[in-house]
């Protein structure tokens, strides 16, 4: 089978490459026509709930606070979809979907609205109660204090990231959906932290040098995480399905076709891409270095010792997980598992940095 072609052409005024207005069901139709496998630019409905579901809770005055019920008989659902047809999204993406199918996309993100209000209330009710009670440290209550302005922020900016879906360009912004992926993260890293904290409150003394490989994994796997945000975001990963060469070449001369040069850090499928590999490459040399210091050193805590096994084994299974999902042309099964797959890494490193701390 030829190699999926790099299109560089505007799809919907986001992606640029080069100047002009592109469909893109044209562009599929081109790269069929020419016996290449397509881009996948329209992606299924399911990936544009996001916007589908916020274009309906503006159109019946939801507001991002208050708002629960969804449409709950066949009139509203109805006049609900005829407001959704009228939208850029509709008239660009989904030309052609029934309500049947509208309803699919409104109830996954209805419920991640939900779910997200719900672990707000089972975060702030017990902490209030513990306040009241105080069996909670002043000290540790500033700081889960902190961690629910963090929540409110991150609901926030899912909101402002799905408004930008909602003009001519159907599309989120790939830099507020990856803010929104990033505040995710931050919270999770603080929770953790924190839990971790509470269980091995005692520090180790270990060789700064340990530490400080530690804590710069730990970084590095969070700008790994982000630019999967910017793949995500762009759909990087429907383009140069090969592995591991990007379409029989280390460095895709299509990397630094935009100008001015940095949009193709953010803009460009290739460099996009190709960062997010690099990236891979770097991690895959980290890990097992740590590894092998965690290995070698002596009287370091055990935690940090069986932490780098599993940390090392995670890495393995992440690396060997986004190939898959690459070369597979991004199937919704395992693009879910290597998200899930990069927070568990992500976790793994948490958890020997703070028994290095």
């Amino acid at each position: 089978m030829p190699y999926a072609p790099f299109v560089p052409l505007r799809v919907l005024s986001s992606y640029s490459m080069l100047e002009g207005a592109i469909d893109p069901k044209a562009i599929a139709k081109l790269a069929k026509d020419r016996g290449f496998p397509a881009i996948a630019i329209c992606d299924r409905n399911g990936l544009y709930g996001s916007a589908a579901f916020a274009t309906a809770c503006r159109s019946e005055g939801i507001q991002p606070i208050v708002g629960t019920l969804p449409p709950l008989s066949e009139a509203e659902w109805q006049q609900t979809f005829e407001k959704y047809q009228l939208t850029p999204e509709y008239q660009l993406v989904n030309k052609g979907m029934g309500l049947d199918e509208f309803k699919l996309i409104f109830w996954w993100e209805y419920w991640h609205r939900l779910l997200g209000r719900l672990i707000g209330v089972a975060f702030l009710v017990p902490f209030l109660w513990f306040i009241a009670r105080r069996d909670i440290p002043p000290s540790h209550a500033l700081k889960y204090l902190a961690i629910f302005v963090l929540g409110g922020l991150q609901g926030a900016m899912g909101w402002y990231m799905v408004k930008s879906g909602l003009v001519d360009d159907p599309r989120v912004s790939q830099f507020r959906l990856t803010a929104h992926l990033g505040l995710a993260l931050a919270i999770f890293w603080a929770m953790f932290w924190l839990a971790l904290s509470l269980v091995s409150p005692r520090r180790a003394a270990v060789p700064g040098s340990l530490r400080k490989w530690a804590y710069g994994i730990v970084a590095v796997i969070f700008v790994m995480i982000m630019s999967g945000g910017f793949v995500a975001g762009i759909r990087a990963g429907f383009a140069y399905n090969t592995f591991p060469l990007m379409n029989g070449r280390f460095v895709p001369p299509e990397i630094f076709s935009l100008d001015p040069l940095w949009q193709n850090f953010f803009w460009n499928m290739a460099t996009v891409q190709f960062d997010h590999r690099l990236i891979a490459w770097l991690i895959a040399a980290l890990v097992p270095t740590l590894w092998w210091k965690l290995h070698r050193a002596r009287e370091i805590p055990g935690r940090a010792r069986w932490g780098g096994h599993l940390l090392l084994a995670l890495v393995a299974g992440q690396i060997a997980l986004g190939i898959a999902t690459l070369v597979n042309v991004v199937p919704l099964p395992l693009a879910a598992l290597h998200q899930a797959g990069a927070v568990l890494v992500f976790a793994a490193a948490l958890n020997v940095a703070h028994a290095l701390r």
